[in-house]
C-alpha cells in the first residue's frame, strides 16, 4: 500500500527554505543518460543550497534504498534521467519510503517514458502527432516503408535525450535503425519524419512556458546537439504569432494531462509546412543544464535558476506522506 497521498492542485508556495526539511537530491543512476544526470543534479543542489535549503546530493548507483530512508529526508527532488529514475521506478521506491517527491507521480513517470503510451494518449485527446508503425517484425519493416515513406525516424520507446533514435533516409539503413533502438528497448517505433521546426513547451505547476523554436544544423535535435554542441541555436521568443504560440501552449497542456503528468516538464512539437503542431514526446524530468531549455524558458518570464529548481521542489508537496 502506497504511503503518500497525492493532495493534486496546483503546489503551494514556500517561502521559507526551513520548510523543505532535509532534502535529498537524486542524481545518476544507472541509465544512458547517466552523464547529464549528474549535471542537472549537480545544478540543482548548487542552486538550492544558495538559496538555503538544506540539500544533499544521493546517487542511487552507489547509494542503497535502504541507506536513502536512513538518511532522514524529509523530500527528495528527481534528477534522475531515463529509466530507473523517470520511468516510475524511483517514484514507486518513494512512494514506499513515504519521501514525497518532484514532478510527476508512478503513473504519469510510467506513461511518459513510454513513447508509443504518450502517442496513444495525447492521440486520443486530440493531439496531433506523427503518423508511426511499431517495429516488431520484418512484416513490421516493409509496412513502416509503405506508408510512412522517407525519411523516417527510428526510436526506442523508453529512453530520452534522443539515445538510441537515428534518422533513416535509405530503405536499406531502416533495419540498422531498428537494430540499434531494439539494443536499447525492445519496442521500436519508426515514425513519419516531419520535416519543419522543432519547439518545446515547458511546463511549470500547471502553467505553460514560453515556447522555444530549437535550429541545429545536424541531421536532428541529437544527444550532442541537446548537451554539447556550440552550434544549436535557441529562438525565444519562438517567431511564432501570439495565437499560434498560445495554442501550441494550451496543446502541450491537454497533452502533458492526458499522460497524467504533474508538476513540471517540457512537451516537444514539430511543425511542417501545413501549421499543425504534432506532438513528439514529453519529458517528465527534462534537463537542468546550461545547454537546458526549461531554465532558458523560466528566465524568459524572471524565474532564474534558483528560483527555477525551488519552484520545483515545491512540487513535492503535491504528494504528503498518508496519516
Amino acid at each position: 500500500m502506497s504511503r503518500l497521498k497525492f493532495v493534486g492542485g496546483n503546489a503551494p508556495e514556500v517561502t521559507d527554505a526551513a520548510a523543505f526539511g532535509r532534502v535529498a537530491v537524486l542524481l545518476g543512476g544507472r541509465s544512458s543518460e547517466r552523464e547529464i544526470s549528474l549535471k542537472t543534479g549537480a545544478a540543482v543542489h548548487a542552486a538550492l543550497v544558495e538559496r538555503g535549503v538544506d540539500a544533499a546530493l544521493i546517487d542511487p548507483a552507489h547509494v542503497s534504498l535502504s541507506q536513502l530512508a536512513d538518511g532522514h529526508f524529509d523530500r527528495a527532488f528527481i534528477a534522475l534521467h531515463g529509466p530507473g529514475g523517470e520511468d516510475g521506478a524511483m517514484q514507486g521506491a518513494l512512494e514506499w519510503l513515504g519521501i514525497p517527491y518532484t514532478g510527476s507521480g508512478v503513473l504519469g513517470s510510467s506513461l511518459c517514458m513510454d513513447k508509443l503510451r504518450t502517442k496513444q494518449l495525447a492521440a486520443a485527446a486530440g493531439v496531433s502527432t506523427p503518423d508511426w508503425v511499431l517495429l516488431d517484425s520484418a512484416e513490421a519493416v516493409d509496412l513502416a516503408l509503405a506508408r510512412l515513406g522517407l525519411p523516417l525516424i527510428v526510436k526506442p520507446a523508453s529512453q530520452g535525450s534522443s539515445v538510441g533514435m537515428s534518422r533513416v533516409e535509405a530503405a536499406g539503413d531502416l533495419i540498422g535503425g531498428w537494430r540499434t533502438a531494439a539494443a536499447l528497448d525492445p519496442v521500436v517505433i519508426a515514425e513519419r519524419c516531419i520535416l519543419g521546426s522543432e519547439y518545446t513547451v515547458g511546463v511549470l505547476k500547471g502553467a505553460a512556458l514560453p515556447a522555444i523554436r530549437i535550429e541545429t544544423p545536424r541531421t536532428f535535435y541529437d544527444y550532442q546537439a541537446k548537451y554539447f554542441a556550440n552550434d544549436t541555436l535557441y529562438h525565444l521568443p519562438c517567431g511564432l504569432g501570439a495565437a499560434a504560440e498560445a495554442e501550441l501552449q494550451r496543446l502541450a497542456l491537454r497533452a502533458f494531462d492526458a499522460a497524467a503528468a504533474s508538476g513540471w516538464g517540457r512537451v516537444d512539437f514539430m511543425i511542417g509546412d501545413d501549421g499543425v503542431p504534432m506532438l513528439l514526446e514529453i519529458n517528465t524530468v527534462p534537463g537542468m543544464t546550461d545547454h537546458s531549455l526549461v531554465p532558458m524558458a523560466a528566465k524568459a518570464v524572471g524565474i532564474d535558476f534558483p528560483t527555477l529548481a525551488w519552484r520545483v521542489l515545491e512540487t513535492s508537496f503535491m504528494r504528503e506522506p498518508s496519516r
